[in-house]
């Protein structure tokens, strides 16, 4: 997987690569080795208690007496005295995390900033190779040699992209990983290779897909027809994956979870079940109706914690990760043992009109509702969309599969207007979308998708021409239009 010209460090790997792999199959299986999981979160602690991050707010004799506690009982035992640590103060003292010289490490890399301050996120060779296998021993019963991968993540500072290539060659899986400029937006290598190449998997956010679909609609290119999409880095509902699949044909998985911050806290296998990564993570989940629990496995949602047992070059304790998740309850078909999660969206991508809170799903399920045929609102598929508000005024911008009639407009209009009781909701169909809104796996939903032109401010966030569409059709809904 990795090539190394010091012998001593690749034999090092190697056994990192045999332990760890060992232990990910004693989890799946439902055996999770509880001392091994223990020794892990002891030697996090010690690690932690050596970073600038914590010095301050680790107690000392905490960490003394991890190293008294027998490994099975140390988790049960400890968990609960570590402090929290917020988003805000790693994003504030990210670098203060480290616990090895930055020589040391393999790569550099940076969280998006879609929730604060980039956070310093470089990996070092032993949590690659552990997120390395917890990602491909579950992709591996979906993905074989035989198939070709297309990767597109435009995120340059984030481990994403470099992670997934990884994994995809632990697998032995032929990769390209292209870039497409973010403004001019010009997908035609990206489709050409595609189709020369027989590419039949697609890995990325499913915006960057959106967008590169519409690119071929708008240029009369052939729509990419894949056989699986896994998708990361955006909240992707259940209606938004069927979006996915009319499109290109395919089977779609939420692929993984995690951050550049913690790595990959779940992973899917093939009935497009998230697994918990619980070889590698202590997680709780915490709310303000109950205080922190662990995740054991019951049904349960909340906010969820994070603590990392692999990453001892910038360990994380009970990190606050800002999103809500469910955990299900359920057993999966797969027959791998670890719990099922669900994300329910970061908190902050809420979008709350008079006190109605109106999450991205409600949108979506919508906006791309299966119609029965001769409905005014079949036919034309909406490929994308941005709401754009204005004191009572929603506007929704949307591109679409074809020419839109005015029943057409109307139908969907009216779908959408019952999420927002009291407000004039309008539907317009555009050519092309502000670059906006291929950037949810950078902003999250709501900066993307969601304009408030409430705040003057965001009217510099609007192209000339999407401005001037916005603009009219305002004028059209409000009695004080801008000139």
């Amino acid at each position: 997987m990795l090539l190394l010209r010091d012998t001593t460090t690749t034999r090092e790997i190697a056994d990192t690569v045999r332990d760890h792999t060992a232990l990910v199959r004693d989890s799946h299986a439902g055996h999770p080795d509880r001392a091994h999981l223990g020794r892990k979160f002891t030697a996090t602690l010690r690690a932690a208690a050596g970073s600038g991050l914590y010095d301050t707010i680790l107690d000392a004799a905490l960490v003394a007496d991890a190293d008294g506690t027998e490994p099975e009982k140390a988790i049960d035992a400890l968990l609960g005295k570590l402090p929290f640590l917020p988003k805000k103060a790693l994003s504030e003292g990210g670098h203060r995390a480290f616990t090895r010289g930055l020589s040391e490490f393999l790569h550099y890399y940076e969280s998006s900033g879609t929730t604060g301050n980039p956070v310093a996120a470089p990996k070092a060779l032993d949590d690659l190779v552990a997120n390395t296998i917890n990602i491909g021993e579950l992709w591996a019963r979906i993905l074989s040699p035989a198939d070709r991968a297309l990767i597109l993540i435009n995120a340059p500072f984030a481990p994403a992209a470099y992670q997934f290539e990884k994994v995809l060659e632990y697998l032995q899986v032929l990769s390209l990983r292209p870039w497409v400029d973010n403004i001019t937006g010009d997908y035609t290598r990206v489709l050409r290779l595609t189709r020369e190449l027989g590419v039949n998997v697609f890995v990325g956010p499913p915006s960057r897909l959106l967008e590169m679909v519409q690119f071929a609609y708008r240029n009369d290119e052939p729509v990419p027809a894949f056989d699986k999409l896994f998708l990361m880095a955006e909240q992707t509902g259940p209606a938004f994956v069927r979006h996915l699949e009319r499109l290109t044909g395919a089977r779609a998985y939420v692929a993984a979870y995690g951050s550049s911050e913690t790595g990959t806290t779940a992973v899917t296998c093939e009935h497009r079940n998230l697994h918990l990564q619980t070889q590698s993570y202590v997680l709780e989940l915490d709310g303000p109706e109950r205080g922190p629990r662990r995740v054991d496995g019951t049904p349960d949602r909340g906010e969820l914690v994070v603590t990392t047992l692999d990453i001892l070059a910038r360990p994380l304790l009970r990190y606050r990760t800002g999103d809500l998740v469910e955990i299900t309850g359920t057993d999966c078909p797969c027959g791998v043992a670890t719990p099922l999660l669900r994300t329910l969206g970061r908190s902050q991508d809420l979008i709350t009109l008079e006190g109605n809170g109106i999450r991205q799903n409600d949108v979506e399920s919508a906006l791309w509702a299966e119609l029965p045929d001769g409905d005014p609102g079949s036919g034309v598929q909406v490929l994308n969309y941005m709401l754009v508000v204005q004191d009572r005024t929603i506007l929704c911008l949307a591109t679409t599969t074809g020419p839109a009639d005015t029943a057409w407009r109307e139908a969907t209009a009216r779908r959408l207007a019952g999420l927002f009781p009291g407000f004039e909701l309008a539907l317009r169909p555009v050519e092309k979308l502000p670059p906006l809104a291929s950037l949810g796996q950078y902003l999250g939903w709501k900066l993307s998708r969601v304009l408030d032109l409430n705040d003057e401010r965001n009217w510099d966030r609007l192209p000339a021409p999407i401005r001037g569409v916005v603009e009219t059709t305002l004028a059209e809904y409000t009695s004080t239009p801008r000139g």
